[in-house]
C-alpha cells in the first residue's frame, strides 16, 4: 500500500494502457446493451500534473507530454486523446486516470465500479465521483473485488487489473486471478497491465497464462528502452483476454506510431497471441 500513482501519472506506461482501455470501451459501445467496467486498482481518478508528486519525477513529459502536440495522431487514439483534451485548455495540466477516462467514455446505461485499497486515494475517488449514479467506489482490495463484483448483473463488460507490483509474486497472482475470473465470467473482457523489467520472468508469465487461461488471449508490449536491465522499468505490457473483434489489426498500426513518439532509445513493440482466436 505504499504505491502512489500520482508520481507516475501520464507516463509512457499510462499512455499505452489508457489508449488501449479507450479502444476496448469503444468496442463495447458498439452494442446498445449496458455493460459494467471494474477497475481493481483505481488510484485517485484524475491527476494535476502541476502538483508536487508528478513534478518530482516529471515522467509525464516523456509520456502524454510527447503526444500533447503531436501532429495527425491516428484515429484510434481519438477516444483517449479527446478525453485528455477535454480536461485541459491550451496547456497540459490535468491527466485522466483510468476511472476518469472510463467515466468520460461510458454511456448513461453503463456502470463503473472502482476499487482502491489506499484510504486516502479511496477518499479522493469518492469525492471525485460523488453525484454520478453510474459510479460506485469501494475502499477494498482490488484482487478481492474481482470475486466480489464479477460477473456483473449486466453480463457483459470489462475488468481492468493494474496492480502496483510491490510484491514479488504479483505476476503469479495475476495468472491465477485472470484464470479464475475468466472461468466465472467466460464472456468478460479482461485487461491487465504488467511492467517489463526482467524478460525471462515476463516470458515465463506469458507461458503460464497461455497454458491456463482457456480463452483467446493476446499480449501487447511497448518498450521505450532495451529490456536488458532488471532494475528499471524498460516498458510495459498489456494482456487482453477475449479481445474485441479486429483490435489486433488496430494495435498493429497504433503501437509503432506510439513507439516513434515515446521511444527513449532502443525501444520496440511486440504483439503476441498467447491463445489464438478461433
Amino acid at each position: 500500500m505504499n504505491y502512489r500513482h500520482a508520481y507516475h501519472a501520464g507516463n509512457a506506461a499510462d499512455v499505452v494502457k489508457h489508449a488501449v482501455l479507450a479502444l476496448v470501451i469503444e468496442s463495447l459501445k458498439r452494442k446498445d446493451t449496458a455493460f459494467a467496467l471494474l477497475d481493481t486498482h483505481a488510484g485517485i481518478g484524475r491527476y494535476d500534473l502541476w502538483t508536487e508528486w508528478p513534478n518530482k519525477t516529471h515522467e509525464y513529459l516523456d509520456g502524454i507530454g510527447r503526444l500533447w502536440e503531436a501532429p495527425d495522431p491516428p484515429a484510434a487514439l481519438e477516444p483517449y486523446l479527446g478525453v485528455v483534451r477535454a480536461l485541459n485548455g491550451k496547456l497540459l495540466r490535468f491527466y485522466p486516470g483510468s476511472p476518469a477516462l472510463a467515466q468520460a467514455l461510458l454511456r448513461p446505461q453503463d456502470r463503473l465500479i472502482l476499487a482502491e485499497l489506499h484510504p486516502d486515494d479511496a477518499a479522493c475517488l469518492k469525492a471525485e465521483f460523488a453525484g454520478d449514479a453510474r459510479v460506485a467506489v469501494h475502499h477494498r482490495d482490488g484482487w478481492e473485488a474481482l470475486k466480489a463484483f464479477l460477473p456483473p448483473r449486466e453480463k457483459r463488460g470489462l475488468a481492468l487489473i493494474d496492480p502496483p507490483y510491490e510484491q514479488p509474486d504479483e505476476l503469479e497472482r495475476l495468472v491465477g486471478a485472470l484464470t479464475k475470473t475468466r472461468a466465472r465470467w467466460p464472456n468478460g473482457v479482461l485487461l491487465a497491465w504488467y511492467p517489463i523489467k526482467d524478460r525471462e520472468n515476463i516470458a515465463a508469465f506469458k507461458g503460464r497464462l497461455g497454458a491456463a487461461i482457456g480463452a483467446p488471449t493476446m499480449a501487447m508490449e511497448l518498450l521505450t528502452r532495451p529490456d536488458d536491465a532488471a532494475d528499471r522499468l524498460n516498458g510495459s505490457g498489456l494482456v487482453l483476454v477475449n479481445p474485441p473483434w479486429r483490435i489486433a489489426e488496430t494495435l498493429a498500426l497504433l503501437l509503432p506510431w506510439l513507439l516513434a513518439r515515446l521511444d527513449q532509445g532502443g525501444g520496440a513493440t511486440r504483439l503476441d497471441w498467447l491463445v489464438p482466436d478461433a
